[in-house]
């Protein structure tokens, strides 16, 4: 576990995406970005739903919205919510990153306060897997 400072304005963006999201059922609001090796940064929101587990977590979506882009791997994940603690992506959404992340890929939690702490992909998914062989 590393303390990893993030860039102010990708913080802003978490923070002020978490108006966007729709926790009417667990009143969690979260917010997530993706970064692939270029640069680009794509944000996604929870959206939960009254069919309970048919929402989508915001890492869900922000993995949608780069693949929508044609991005198809990824060197950071940020996530924030509006929890006063920091927080981690769930199981699937652990699997999801792993899916498209590079080697070494950090996960970072920013809290409400602003501190981060970053894990890599493999630090929080340690036996995750992949249909194609061989490392990334």
């Amino acid at each position: 576990m590393t303390s990893t400072p993030t860039p102010p304005d990708v913080a802003a963006e978490l923070r002020r995406l978490l108006t966007n999201s729709h926790a009417p059922y667990s009143g969690v609001h979260v917010a997530a970005a993706v970064q692939s090796p270029d640069g680009q940064i794509h944000y996604g929101v929870n959206v939960e739903n009254a069919a309970y587990p048919e929402g989508v977590c915001a890492e869900a979506s922000a993995i949608s919205a780069a693949l929508t882009q044609g991005q198809r791997h990824f060197k950071r994940v940020w996530v924030t919510s509006s929890l006063p603690d920091l927080i981690w992506p769930c199981g699937g959404c652990r699997q999801k990153i792993w899916e498209f992340a590079d080697p070494g890929c950090e996960v970072i939690s920013v809290g409400a306060d602003g501190r981060s702490q970053s894990h890599t992909i493999e630090a929080l998914l340690p036996l995750g897997f992949r249909l194609e062989p061989g490392p990334r």
